[in-house]
């Protein structure tokens, strides 16, 4: 029979007493940092004897002393500093490894679209509720007055502004409007804005919008007063809502206040309603989830989320959202 040569055996394991027990190794890197074993066993919820007896446990295993034990105190060994350096070096990987199982560990994302008024008044003052709750899911907003395809637009939830014949999906209120302005405006003696009247006296704060008058937002409360047309000492043009919300705050004029958008102004007393004559507009918001959303939990926990805090807002706003229901196929 041919013999094995020595070379090509496999070497046995090593006995379990010379193993090195990843327990005693964790006691002796917090020795090395305390060089003390009472303090290293108030740090570990061990007796000063028991963390002496691993340490003890460990120099066998290695076949080499550790620490030099001097009166009130611990030096390291030579054999020690080189286990010690090993140790550190192996834990410095261990904690970049869970950095990066942590980093590309699976988080849920969710991207919700929206206008930017919404997102600015309404939802954003509103979000840390949700984030809160659901610390686990990455919001992202997508503020824009396009009708976003949800399915090509990778988008989970959209919060659409719409008139109410084109709604999908539950109702999270209607939109009632009236002009407001700042509170300091109301009292300048030099132009009273006690009745609509008065508006010839005061600026304009307009949204320019593509192919529409820039009375468009002031036409469900024209309508309503029974007026044909606002004629304004002057006029100042934005391209965003938030920024003629924005100048109106800041007592540059009268813009046409959307409600509930702008309720935490008024009840901030940022802003006032001088004539207390809304009209509705005839648009609402609605909340429309992707259809492979449906089965998102992270998008059906958004929806059930902004609807039940548009439930709070009904009783002081008079709007009643509808309760949640299935959603439909989007509309672009």
């Amino acid at each position: 029979m041919e013999r094995m040569h020595p070379g090509n055996a496999k070497s046995a394991p090593a006995p379990r007493s010379r193993q090195l027990r990843l327990d005693l190794l964790h006691t002796f890197e917090a020795a090395v940092r305390h060089l003390s074993f009472t303090r290293a066993g108030d740090e570990l919820a061990l007796s000063q004897s028991a963390v002496s007896r691993q340490i003890q446990q460990l120099e066998d295993s290695v076949g080499a002393a550790l620490f030099e034990r001097r009166h009130r105190a611990l030096v390291l060994t030579e054999a020690g500093r080189i286990l010690h350096r090993a140790v550190e070096d192996s834990l410095e990987r261990l904690r970049d490894a869970a950095a990066r199982v942590r980093g590309t560990a699976a988080r849920q994302q969710l991207t919700v679209t929206c206008t930017p008024g919404f997102a600015s008044f309404w939802l954003i003052p509103r979000l840390v509720r949700f984030t809160a709750a659901h610390p686990d899911v990455d919001v992202r907003i997508s503020a824009t007055l396009e009708l976003v395809d949800l399915e090509r637009g990778n988008v989970d939830v959209a919060v659409r502004f719409v008139p109410g014949s084109q709604g999908h999906g539950p109702l999270l209120f209607e939109e009632e409007v009236q002009p407001m302005c700042a509170p300091a405006l109301l009292r300048d003696a030099r132009r009273p804005l006690k009745t609509p009247a008065d508006l010839e006296r005061h600026t304009l704060l307009a949204v320019e919008m593509h192919d529409a008058p820039l009375t468009a937002e002031w036409e469900p409360w024209l309508e309503l007063m029974g007026l044909s047309a606002v004629r304004m000492s002057h006029t100042l043009r934005f391209t965003r809502y938030g920024e003629a919300v924005a100048a109106a705050v800041a007592g540059q004029g009268v813009v046409i206040g959307r409600l509930p958008l702008l309720a935490d102004l008024v009840r901030e007393k940022k802003l006032v309603a001088p004539f207390r004559s809304p009209a509705a507009s005839r648009r609402g918001y609605f909340v429309t989830l992707a259809p492979y959303a449906a089965r998102h939990p992270s998008a059906q926990a958004f929806a059930d989320w902004v609807l039940a805090e548009a439930r709070q807002l009904a009783p002081a706003s008079g709007q009643q959202p509808a309760p949640p229901a299935a959603p439909r196929p989007p509309a672009r």
